[in-house]
């Protein structure tokens, strides 16, 4: 099941994050994200109820062209399963409803999978940006047009 997010949806993602990267990674995920882009971010359940994936996404608001995925996670459990896509695919309609024309995001250098699924999904991955994120962070942006 794929719904829309609310912000208790927080306390669910903050549970697993760490457990589902392998490290330490909530940081990047602040409470702040689900109190106020809930309404474009995305939480899927399995069968059972429990968390699968989830999405934090949200229109730019200073680009009005441009909507942003921060954040997506999928359990262990349901990868290879087709769920990141249709994550993807629900933000980008999303993204078309606030009439934005360009998604972009970003990743780490040394997420080969994240890098490698955004260009199944059609996005233009561009050179790691040393600094991005200040000194000694250097990200993969990634960029498409819906």
């Amino acid at each position: 099941m794929l719904r829309l997010a609310v912000p208790d949806d927080y306390d669910a993602i903050a549970a697993v994050v760490d457990d589902w990267w392998g490290r330490p990674v909530l940081p990047a995920l602040p409470r702040l994200f689900l109190d106020h882009f809930h309404r474009t971010s995305l939480i899927a359940s399995s069968d059972t109820g429990a968390l699968a994936g989830f999405l934090i996404g949200f229109p730019s608001p200073s680009l009005p062209d441009e909507a942003y995925i921060h954040f997506v996670g999928v359990s262990p459990a349901a990868r290879k399963s087709g769920l990141a896509r249709i994550m993807y695919e629900r933000f980008f309609d999303l993204a078309r409803g606030h009439g934005r024309f360009v998604v972009r995001a970003v990743t780490a250098p040394v997420n080969e999978t994240s890098i490698a699924f955004h260009r199944r999904m059609g996005f233009e991955a561009g050179d790691p940006v040393p600094g991005y994120n200040g000194p000694g962070t250097s990200l993969v942006t990634f960029v498409r047009e819906i």
